[in-house]
């Protein structure tokens, strides 16, 4: 699935959503309240966002499955047997092919070439990677917006020196960059004075995805302040005696609220998908932890004798980030006045 450039997401501000107010015929209603009757409206979005918060409701619920199952995600299996249809038959066969899915609880969606638990598996690599995507995503924003307002607000020396440092990591494909960044991280670690991280650690994902994404968000937040600290009530701050921070924060922060909120579901499914990304090409979450990335690249060598092992992954990867695609551009539409969406009374 595409990259979304986020470049792509212009807001007109408070005026046009005033304008369209009028136009709808809704009296005294604030952008947000506009917003949200937009986004009530539009079925598609609310169904994908549905869809989304089960897929987390799975991965959050791994621990049962797993007593369930009996099984736990980490530990090899290669000699053990299950009774299928009477007999007793190995996990993994003598040529390593592993039995499929069983539809009961023990190996519910078969076992992979280890003779583990494919479902189990299936939930804690999908709590791996919700975890390293939004918390990549949160890492993202918050430099994203720190760099953004002070590029945009200071302009001169700081924005000298912070917009050719995102031109930098713009150049780069954020997947060579990951993995390039993912497989030095890997084979030292992080060492940061007093501060160590393994090499095997899930924070080493999480900090490059967060870094990698950097510009693809505060670029257009650098290019909303710039004009933002012209408006007039960046002015009346001012002549009020409000210094650069305080104006920041409480007067130029508050106007870039709808665009952080359309950014970061956009944010979420784009760290999502690099991290499998990573984790497929054996630079981000590394084995034994599951991960759907992972588990797609241990399945593509038994894609033809025991397909379930990529194809069960893949689809959860593919609806996680189309769900998140989907409720974006509806979290956008409700935000963009002029959005197709009508309002009702």
């Amino acid at each position: 699935m595409a990259t979304r450039d986020a470049t792509e997401f212009q807001f007109e501000g408070p005026a046009a959503f005033e304008e369209e107010a009028k136009r709808e015929h809704v009296a005294g209603i604030g952008p947000w309240r506009l917003a949200a009757r937009r986004l009530r409206r539009n079925k598609v979005a609310l169904a994908f966002l549905a869809l989304f918060l089960v897929l987390v409701g799975l991965a959050l619920a791994a621990p049962v499955w797993e007593n369930i199952a009996g099984r736990d995600a980490l530990s090899n299996n290669l000699s053990g047997t299950i009774t299928v249809d009477g007999k007793e038959t190995d996990v993994v066969s003598t040529d390593g092919v592993p039995i499929g899915p069983q539809w009961k609880k023990e190996y519910f969606l078969g076992a992979d070439t280890n003779g583990r638990d494919v479902m189990v598996r299936l939930l804690y690599g999908g709590r791996n990677s919700l975890l390293i995507g939004i918390s990549a995503a949160l890492i993202t924003t918050f430099l994203s917006i720190a760099l953004g307002l002070l590029a945009g607000f200071f302009r001169g020396a700081v924005d000298a020196v912070v917009r050719p440092a995102l031109d930098i990591i713009w150049a780069f494909p954020v997947i060579l960059l990951g993995v390039a960044l993912g497989t030095a991280l890997a084979l030292g670690g992080l060492k940061l004075g007093p501060i160590e991280v393994s090499g095997e650690s899930k924070l080493i994902p999480t900090l490059i995805i967060g870094f990698v994404y950097i510009p693809y968000m505060a670029r257009p937040i650098r290019g909303q302040v710039l004009s933002l600290r012209e408006k007039e009530f960046v002015e009346a701050a001012r002549a009020q005696g409000m210094g650069p921070v305080r104006t920041m924060f409480s007067e130029i922060l508050p106007n870039l609220a709808s665009t952080i909120v359309v950014f970061f579901p956009i944010m979420v499914a784009n760290a999502i998908l690099l991290e499998a990304a990573l984790s497929f090409l054996g630079a981000g979450v590394q084995p034994p932890e599951p991960s759907w990335g992972n588990m797609i690249d241990q399945g593509v060598d038994k894609i033809i004798t025991a397909p379930h092992q990529a194809i069960v992954p893949g689809l959860m990867l593919v609806m996680t980030v189309l769900s998140l695609n989907v409720f974006g551009d509806g979290v956008r539409d409700a935000f963009d006045p002029r959005a197709k969406v009508r309002i009702e009374h």
